[in-house]
Formats: structure tokens, C-alpha cells, sequence
């Protein structure tokens, strides 16, 4: 008995005791917590940033349109100590902003060309800013933005490259303008140190995008520009955005049709200023060299070459060498000039359109009428020059020849250079004969000289006293023969006697004129003169 009873104790205390039911439960509800978190949690990404100035873990927030989306997790270094790494995790749902069109940056206070950004994180602190992509394959690691993005990646516009030299200095949100209306902005500036070159790749918003064609030209602008010539002072304003932190702006030049509409990824060149972006439409042309025996002071590159006071081209290199090595020296006594002949800028007034080699024939059809080139003055306060296309009907025959591969376009002197050679004949024959007339002026001074000397002879001082004396002698002779004096009137009588004698021997001297022998031989017989028979 007492061993079935025993048996029968142990059985009740190894039966489970219902207060364990609370804790199983706890326990199930805790790992069913966990297994659902860990299921529902949102995506962890990494960010790469140069500096993670402002970010802590645990507190920086990650947002979109204000919404907070996610927080950091973690911050710290890369491996070799270049940059930092991020990790974050946001939450669950956001999968599918997640992609390689997303953009990541970090938002506080900023100041640049586009404004004051950021101000409201002086007080809560900076977050990063997520910017969705709706294109691409799914994404978990990110580099984050120095700036933020002009523009979304989907959003509607053109996105174009433009390349330019290192004096077109842009940077990241400087504005595009038209026409004073900003209708894009830079979105990256990248400098090509092997090229020496400046890639911007901008952002043209829609619906200006339609302004943009295959012959637009884009140029920086600069706040003000000031324009001095011929026609007076030209002075123009852009915007305040663009005269505080520069920009570009672009149209189509007005010699040049409106064209056709292009794609994003095109790429353009970015000129210096207005004037170079419409030169650049001149991309065809013809170039030849001037052998300028003048002198080519105030002839410079970019000066124009006209024909009739329409420009037809532009000069390129004053002087110019073929060696690209720059050690090519000069030979002979004239200055050889690279210029290029444009036909473009001639079809704008012709209106007709020719091949380059039409062109060329057409030059030399000219060359032989007289086409001659010359220097002449542009501007006499700052005595630049420019090239002058003109047909002179009376020039020398042009004779077809080479100078380091170019073709050698006629010249002649005129303008400055004539007058300049008129100047120097005129002195020259001005010096030549003050040469012939040296021995004469020598000869001029011995002979002033002796009349000196002969001046200060006291016989010649005395000429004038015994020539007093001689005219006073003659004064008094000549009183003799006054009109009212007895000689005169004697000459006057013997006077009238001879003219009355000279007219009686007139008929003789008339005779002797006409026969010199009638003295000795007399006068001949006339004939009676016959009478005629009166006329029926």
C-alpha cells in the first residue's frame, strides 16, 4: 500500500504546473515579435560621403518631401581612410524608391548662385535628403551628392554637355538663361586635366527645352557688358543672378536658320561671350596668307577682312608659322598673315550657296579681275587695322603661288602705307637735293664773302657820295631840257622836220623794196590800162 500510494505522489508532482502557461505565452508572443520585425523591417543601405560633418548615429534622420523615411544606424571610416560610410535603414515600403536613379544628400544651411538653402536645419540639425528613382535596377549602395541635384533624373527637360576652356569658369547651379529668363541650370562642372578642358553638363527645363536646335550656340554671360566702336557705346545688363554669380545663356545667331530639334546627351561647345559664339558659326572656310611688306602694327588676330565694307572673313595669326614647334623662322622682308575667308558670311549677302571649291574658283576668277587685298585703319584713336578686299581694274598681273602650303592672296600698299611711302619719297628727294645743292650753298658763301669784303673797301663806301653827286649833275642837266626851255624846244622842231622827211622818202623806200635796182635802171613803163568790152 505504502508503495502504490508513493507512486501515485510522484505522479501528480510530475504533472506540469499551469502557472508555466503565462511565460510559454510570453515567451511565444516575444518570438513571434521578433520573427515579425524581423520580416516587416525596412531596407538597410549604404552611403559613401566624403565628410559626415553633422551626421550621429541614431538621430540624423533620412527624408523625403519632409517625411521621415529612415534614420542612420551607423557612421564610420572606410577601410583606407578616404571617406566615410553611412549605414541606415529605412523603413519598411521604401524598396521601391530604391533604385540606381536615386540620389542621397545632405541638407543644411547653404549660400550660392541659386539662393539660401537649408536654413531650417540651423535649429534641428541636418538630415539627408532622398531623392525616389522611378527607372533602373534595384540599389542598396549610394554615393552622396556634394550639392543637390538641379533637377530630378525623370524629370522633364534636355540635359545637355557643353565643353569649354578654362576661362569659362562655371560652377554647379549657376543659371541658364534666354533672353533673361532663366530656363535651366548647371548641373555638374568636371575638369579633363589631360585636355585642358571644362565638361558642364546642364539642364534645360521644359517646355524651354523646344528653344534649344542644332544651331544654337551657348556663350558664358557676364553681368555687364560694355561695347566700344565705329557706332558709338553699347552698353548691356543681364540679370541680377547672372551679374552676381555669372551663368551662360545661348540663342541662334541671325545668320543662321532656327534648325532642328536635338536629344539629351548632345554636346556643345560653350564660348567665351556673344561675339566668339557667333564667329563659331563659321565653321567653313578658305585660308590664305598675306605677304605684308608694311608694317602690321595694330593688325591682330580676330581683326575682320572685309570686301566693300561687308565682312567676308576673319584674320587668324599675325604673323603666322606653319611649324607647329613655334622654331620656323622668318625669311625675307615681308611679314606673312594667316586669314580665312568665310563663304557663309558672303552667302548671307549673295544669297547663293557654293561649295568650298566653288568658292576658291570663284576667288580666283576675282584675283585675276584685280581682287587685291590691303591694310587699312579701323580705329584712329587705338590704330587697329584691318584686312580690305577691293578689285583694282589698273593691278599687276596675279601670278598663282604658295607660301608653307597656303595659297598667297595679292596685296598692295594703300591707305597709311601709301601715305607713309609718299612721306618718305618726299624726303628722300628732299635729302637728294639738298645734296646737289651743298657745293652751291659753298659756293653762295665764298661769294657773300667777297661782296662782305668788298663792302668794307673805302672805295666802295665811297660809291654812294660821288653817286649823289653824278645824279645831282644830271638833275641839273636834264632842268636844261624842260618843256618850257629853249633846247627843247629846238629838239622838238628838229624832231617834226625829220618825221616830215621820213614821209617823203616812203614812196622811194617802198620802190627800192620792191625793185632794189630802180636807181640805176629807173622805174619800168606801165602799160595803158585797155578798156573791156562791156558784158552782155
Amino acid at each position: 500500500m505504502i508503495d502504490d500510494t508513493q507512486r501515485a505522489k510522484r505522479r501528480r508532482q510530475s504533472r506540469i504546473s499551469p502557472i508555466w502557461i503565462v511565460p510559454a505565452v510570453a515567451v511565444l508572443i516575444g518570438a513571434w515579435m521578433l520573427y515579425n520585425g524581423f520580416i516587416n523591417r525596412g531596407p538597410l543601405i549604404t552611403l559613401k560621403i566624403e565628410n559626415a560633418e553633422g551626421i550621429e548615429a541614431g538621430k540624423t534622420p533620412i527624408k523625403t518631401r519632409d517625411v521621415e523615411v529612415g534614420h542612420v544606424t551607423a557612421v564610420r571610416l572606410s577601410e583606407d581612410f578616404s571617406h566615410a560610410i553611412i549605414e541606415a535603414r529605412l523603413d519598411p515600403g521604401a524598396e521601391r524608391m530604391l533604385n540606381s536613379a536615386t540620389r542621397f544628400w545632405v541638407v543644411k544651411p547653404r549660400i550660392g548662385s541659386a539662393g539660401i538653402s537649408g536654413l531650417g536645419t540651423v535649429l534641428s540639425g541636418a538630415y539627408i535628403q532622398l531623392l525616389p528613382g522611378h527607372a533602373g535596377s534595384a540599389q542598396r549602395d549610394f554615393i552622396v551628392l556634394d550639392e543637390p541635384p538641379v533637377a530630378p533624373p525623370n524629370a522633364q527637360g534636355l540635359r545637355l554637355k557643353l565643353v569649354s576652356g578654362l576661362s569659362n569658369s562655371l560652377s554647379t547651379g549657376d543659371p541658364i538663361t534666354y533672353e533673361g529668363l532663366t530656363v535651366g541650370r548647371v548641373e555638374t562642372t568636371r575638369f579633363d586635366p589631360k585636355a585642358r578642358t571644362v565638361t558642364h553638363q546642364v539642364f534645360i527645363e521644359s517646355p524651354y527645352d523646344t528653344l534649344v536646335t542644332d544651331t544654337t550656340r551657348f556663350w558664358t554671360a557676364s553681368g555687364i557688358k560694355v561695347d566700344i566702336s565705329s557706332g558709338g557705346l553699347e552698353v548691356e545688363f543681364g540679370s541680377l543672378e547672372s551679374m552676381l554669380g555669372g551663368g551662360m545663356t545661348f540663342g541662334v545667331p541671325k545668320d543662321l536658320p532656327p534648325g532642328h530639334a536635338v536629344k539629351s546627351g548632345t554636346v556643345f561647345k560653350l564660348y567665351p561671350d556673344k561675339a566668339s559664339a557667333e564667329e563659331g558659326s563659321f565653321d567653313q572656310f578658305i585660308e590664305y596668307v598675306l605677304l605684308v611688306e608694311d608694317t602690321v602694327r595694330g593688325l591682330d588676330p580676330g581683326a575682320p577682312v572685309e570686301y566693300r565694307g561687308i565682312r567676308v572673313g576673319t584674320v587668324v595669326s599675325v604673323p603666322w608659322k606653319q611649324s607647329s614647334s613655334g622654331s620656323e623662322e622668318l625669311t625675307g622682308p615681308a611679314v606673312p598673315v594667316l586669314i580665312r575667308i568665310e563663304p557663309r558670311r558672303w552667302e548671307n549677302y549673295a544669297g547663293t550657296e557654293r561649295t568650298l571649291a566653288q568658292w576658291q574658283s570663284r576667288i580666283e576668277q576675282l584675283m585675276a579681275r584685280g581682287l587685291r587685298a590691303s591694310l587699312k585703319t579701323d580705329n584712329l584713336l587705338t590704330g587697329a587695322l584691318f584686312v580690305d578686299l577691293d578689285v583694282q581694274p589698273h593691278a599687276s598681273d596675279y601670278q598663282p603661288r604658295t607660301h608653307r602650303g597656303r595659297d598667297v592672296f595679292p596685296i598692295t600698299s594703300t591707305g597709311v602705307a601709301q601715305i607713309e611711302d609718299k612721306v618718305v619719297n618726299v624726303l628722300d628727294e628732299l635729302s637728294r637735293t639738298l645734296e646737289i645743292s651743298q657745293p652751291t650753298l659753298v659756293e653762295l658763301g665764298k661769294v657773300m664773302q667777297q661782296v662782305n669784303a668788298l663792302l668794307g673797301d673805302q672805295a666802295t663806301r665811297a660809291i654812294p657820295a660821288d653817286l649823289n653827286a653824278t645824279l645831282a649833275e644830271l638833275r641839273n642837266t636834264l632842268r636844261g631840257y624842260s618843256g618850257d626851255s629853249d633846247a627843247y624846244q629846238r629838239l622838238t622842231s628838229t624832231l617834226e622836220r625829220l618825221d616830215a622827211l621820213m614821209q617823203e622818202l616812203q614812196p622811194v623806200i617802198n620802190t627800192l623794196r620792191e625793185k632794189p635796182n630802180a636807181l640805176i635802171f629807173g622805174k619800168p613803163a606801165t602799160p595803158d590800162p585797155q578798156p573791156r568790152a562791156p558784158q552782155r
